[in-house]
């Protein structure tokens, strides 16, 4: 089983380049002769099925599969779905590094693995973003490719850690939710996306939440924006649209009827009495 705690402690510890993203479409039955690797690199499998040797290692992958390879290993694949194989190929290497942490970069990372998973919705859209920006050029992009890589790795590890859980998730599991929806609070956020997050489904991963937090999960997102709304509030320094947009909700009337059902008072009024005070 792989060490998720490991492997996200050598991402986030290394230093590292993002050399390509590439989307592949391949068709049915195509069949890629025996080579040797040249990157560290990462497969996301969209959809269709194919069979993978690495090393004398064989993987079947599908969709949702995440693959990992790095250089000098051995490979050769063959799709074996009726339908086309389309997957993201990022490539990355470690340099500019000391020599002996670029050996214990290099020794942790020189490895091939699968890690299974539904196909995530948020890691296709943040691939499709990370091949967008990969071939920018600035110092504001790289940091952006950077981000969007490191985001790719949390989604698919969070959701590897899930996927291999028991059935019944640790109290850990849902500290990671709430510190993901801690983080993320402020973008849309559906218990759909939450559960598959974690490798749930919606029902499951709402029992398990509440009987954890006392909270159903979309209540817990409200609760947090509306703390977070009148933290800001109480800064005095916004406009009460702009804390709206802020905390997840672009509708400032929306967002002041759910304020007012949390708080008993609007916005403008939880305002006004501050001022006062």
């Amino acid at each position: 089983m792989i060490d998720v705690d490991q492997l996200a402690n050598t991402f986030a510890s290394s230093h590292y380049e993002i050399h390509e993203v590439n989307r592949l479409v391949i068709q049915p039955r195509s069949i890629l002769r025996e080579f040797k690797t040249l990157k560290y690199g990462f497969l996301f499998v969209m959809r269709g099925e194919a069979r993978m040797t690495v090393n004398g290692t064989i993987y079947e992958l599908q969709s949702g599969s995440v693959f990992h390879a790095a250089p000098g290993m051995k490979m050769d694949s063959r799709v074996i779905s009726e339908t086309e194989y389309e997957y993201y190929a990022v490539f990355y290497g470690s340099d500019k590094i000391d020599e002996k942490k670029e050996q214990d970069v290099h020794n942790a990372l020189k490895v091939h693995f699968k890690m299974d998973q539904a196909v995530n919705p948020r890691i296709v859209e943040l691939l499709a973003m990370l091949q967008e920006h990969a071939y920018h050029s600035g110092g504001m992009e790289k940091l952006r490719v950077k981000q969007l890589f490191l985001s790719i790795l949390v989604e698919v590890l969070m959701g590897y850690r899930q996927r291999e859980s028991v059935t019944s998730p640790s109290e850990q599991v849902i500290e990671e939710a709430l510190s993901y929806i801690n983080v993320n609070y402020m973008n849309p956020l559906t218990l759909d996306e939450l559960a598959e997050t974690h490798g749930m489904n919606s029902k499951q991963f709402s029992y398990f939440f509440h009987k954890y937090t006392g909270l159903r999960p979309i209540d817990y997102v409200i609760h947090h924006r509306m703390e977070r709304a009148r933290d800001l509030l109480k800064s005095g320094n916004f406009l009460i649209r702009d804390v709206a947009i802020s905390v997840g909700y672009p509708n400032p009337l929306y967002f002041s009827r759910v304020f007012k059902n949390k708080f008993g008072v609007s916005p403008s009024a939880y305002a006004d009495q501050l001022e006062r005070h």
